[in-house]
């Protein structure tokens, strides 16, 4: 399966907190090149989005995949379960990572501020 198929199999909760991870890292890249105080003010608040984002499509990947577990005649941690489980971490990882890179943008638009 290729990234195009992925993001076009995502639920709409999915899309939006991968979504959100991707906007403090265009601040963070606005920041790096054109610091200023506003913009750093607006860093925060988007970055708190993103982190509660990310932990959100986070859970409800984990409840997506326990309710799917659920809907079995016996309960067992199959191996779709655990790649259910493996997916939900998606978020959190994507989001993350978005967050590292966004934050060594705005060091950057202080490092040329100062």
């Amino acid at each position: 399966m290729d990234l195009g198929e992925a993001f076009a199999q995502m639920g709409i909760i999915a899309r939006v907190t991968i979504f959100m991870g991707v906007v403090p890292l265009g601040m963070g890249i606005v920041y790096a090149i054109s610091p200023s105080e506003q913009r750093l003010a607006l860093m925060r608040p988007l970055s708190l989005a993103a982190i509660f984002g990310a932990l959100s499509g986070t859970m409800a990947g984990v409840i997506n995949s326990l309710v799917g577990m659920a809907r079995t005649q016996t309960p067992v941690f199959s191996p779709v379960v655990a790649a259910g489980l493996a997916e939900s971490l998606v978020p959190v990882f994507f989001g993350f990572g978005c967050l590292t890179v966004a934050w060594l943008c705005v060091a950057v638009g202080l490092w040329r501020k100062a």
